[in-house]
């Protein structure tokens, strides 16, 4: 095992409490890697006013947890995009291996891995999910421009989101089923202002029905029991937001650290679980309050408390200290502006920043067979952007060509992902930015080797697949569940000649999103006919495959 790949901690998440973590233990002077699978800052980035942070009057959720990232490398931290696909905890030396097979070791982990929004279970949620219920507000706001909206839940998040709302609904309906809000009083009452906003207490969905779409819904009084019918204003179709708390996202290490019942990590006071070595923080814990600042304290906690354990193992193991300081003069302790750890930042009109190219070359330096990418230019404005994007990735290895640009006669302008067999079966329609960046270096690292590690009774069935078929997949950039969707059908296509997967920004195709009536991402459209909504894992996606094979 290499020093580049041995740390002293290595965070799994790179929401606020896995950025606080790497804060501390970075100023303590260890070697730290945050591994972030999606986009560093987590679920708050898609908020868009934080009022609540401690010394901070206000700001956006990508703002605040920027300046966390910059302060965390400003003393020495390292940040990785990717998706620990294992880990190994029990021994002195942890590993985690990536889902393009890198493997990375440490004497201590704080498991960040955060919590995915709870489905409801009314009748009717999973047959519109897609076509009117809906789970993200930022992601999904937008499709529901000039129509009313529910939104289900009495906590913070139902109250914040439902204030987003206001933005493109003409009315929002809040519905609580007890008779109060499980929030702080100041945030209830700052509903007020919102004239858009109306609250129904001790009230429940039973059933969301329609044509296609939402056009009714069953609401029920919880102290009467009486049901009666919702409908819109103008009688047409309107939306249900659905904010009833967190899911853990600890399928990574079940099995291993001990979970509650309700699949929580169990710590202790200082964040230590069941495992010497090995500390959660944030949404991922059983907690009583969920917020950024809980997260933040979280995180602080559990690396002053895992410097000690790391500080041992030192001595145990007999290893020096890991980190090498760069010559440079290190950001004041308790610097207000942190200053930035590199000059290298992008420019305002750049796609993709120094470190990013530096992350993407150690994994081109893995590939078995050079990839070239190819613009299919139809003259359109997305030919312009993707031309664009191609041309800030000349000259990062020599496993990567570009390969100029082809004229594509009729449809959208498209980058075609090829490697010396040929074409991989892997199109992007959209600039790759935002979550859906680590979809494009993974659909390369797959379609050009070795590719993501994959069992071989899975991998028989995808080469098994016959027919021709087109997996396009419809998505926005901020969604946090559009990249297992793209990932996944590009991994389809890249062991399935027959298997074409494409990715479209939906918001650069109001066409598509007409014809399909897409309120929802991620959405999975087969062969220009069939959708499917919401996140998929390959399992998912193959079996969906094999109803065309």
């Amino acid at each position: 095992m290499g020093k580049d790949t041995m740390y002293d901690v290595i965070i799994i998440g790179g929401g606020p409490a896995g950025l606080s973590a790497a804060i501390y233990l970075a100023r303590a002077k260890y070697k730290v890697l945050v591994m972030e699978q999606a986009q560093l800052g987590g679920q708050i980035t898609i908020t868009s006013e934080v009022v609540n942070y401690p010394g901070v009057f206000r700001t956006s959720g990508k703002q605040l947890t920027e300046q966390m990232r910059l302060q965390g490398k400003a003393f020495g931290a390292e940040y990785l995009i990717a998706k620990a696909e294992k880990v190994e905890l029990n021994e002195d030396v942890k590993t985690v291996i990536t889902d393009t097979g890198r493997e990375f070791k440490a004497l201590g982990i704080v498991l960040a891995l955060g919590a995915s929004p709870r489905k409801l279970g009314f009748e009717g949620e999973k047959e519109f999910q897609g076509r009117g219920v809906a789970y993200c507000a930022t992601c999904d706001g937008e499709f529901f421009t000039g129509r009313e909206v529910l939104v289900v839940g009495g906590g913070f998040a139902a109250a914040e989101e439902a204030m987003f709302l206001t933005k493109y609904a003409t009315k929002v309906t809040i519905i609580v089923r007890k008779g109060e809000f499980s929030c702080a009083q100041s945030v209830v009452d700052k509903l007020s202002e919102y004239p858009k906003i109306e609250v129904r207490y001790n009230t429940e969905v039973v059933e969301a029905g329609g044509p296609g779409v939402i056009t009714h819904a069953t609401l029920k009084n919880n102290e009467t029991d009486e049901t009666y019918t919702y409908e819109a204003a103008d009688g047409g179709a309107f939306g249900i937001f659905v904010f009833v708390g967190y899911a853990p996202a600890t399928d990574l290490v079940a099995g291993q650290v001990e979970l509650s019942k309700q699949g929580y990590i169990i710590t202790d006071v200082n964040q230590k679980t069941n495992i010497d070595g090995v500390y959660a923080a944030g949404d991922v814990c059983i907690k009583n309050l969920r917020q950024v600042v809980t997260a933040v304290s979280d995180g602080a906690t559990a690396a002053t408390s895992l410097e000690k354990h790391v500080s041992t193992m030192h001595e145990k193991l007999g290893i020096g200290p890991m980190r090498q300081e760069k010559d440079e003069t290190p950001a004041p302790a308790d610097a207000a502006e942190p200053a930035p750890a590199s000059t290298a930042e992008p420019s305002s009109d750049a796609f993709i920043s120094e470190d990013i190219k530096a992350q993407l070359k150690a994994i081109l330096s893995r590939f078995t067979r050079k990839v070239t990418l190819v613009v299919m230019n139809s003259g359109d404005a997305a030919g312009a952007e993707l031309s664009g994007f191609a041309s800030e990735l000349v000259g990062i290895h020599p496993m990567l060509e570009i390969g100029g640009e082809e004229t594509l006669e009729d449809g959208n302008s498209y980058l075609d992902i090829r490697t010396e067999d040929g074409p991989s079966g892997i199109r992007y329609y959209s600039i790759p930015g935002g979550h859906e960046f680590n979809s494009f270096v993974i659909g390369m690292y797959n379609a050009a080797g070795p590719g993501q590690p994959i069992g071989d009774e899975l991998k028989a069935r995808i080469q098994s697949l016959q027919g021709s078929h087109t997996f396009s997949v419809m998505a926005t950039l901020s969604c946090t569940n559009c990249p297992d969707v793209v990932m996944g059908t590009q991994r389809i296509a890249a062991l399935n000649p027959n298997i074409t997967a494409e990715m479209y920004d939906l918001s650069k195709f109001p066409d598509i999103k007409s014809k399909f009536n897409i309120m929802a991402v991620p959405c999975l459209i087969v062969d220009g006919t069939d959708t499917y909504f919401g996140k998929q894992n390959l399992e998912a996606l193959v079996e969906i495959a094999e109803k065309y094979s």
